[in-house]
């Protein structure tokens, strides 16, 4: 059971890891995205 128990807390902190890593790239791409848009309203 213990063994068990260690298991799920090492998937835990990977799928932790991962979601962070998925959140930061989400973030980027929007930023990516708002500058984007912000260039496009512009008037060249």
């Amino acid at each position: 059971m213990t063994e068990c128990k260690i298991n799920d807390v090492k998937e835990l902190k990977a799928l932790r890891d991962e979601n962070q890593r998925l959140k930061k790239l989400l973030s980027e791409r929007d930023l990516e995205v708002d500058v984007m848009n912000e260039i496009n309203t512009k008037k060249w």
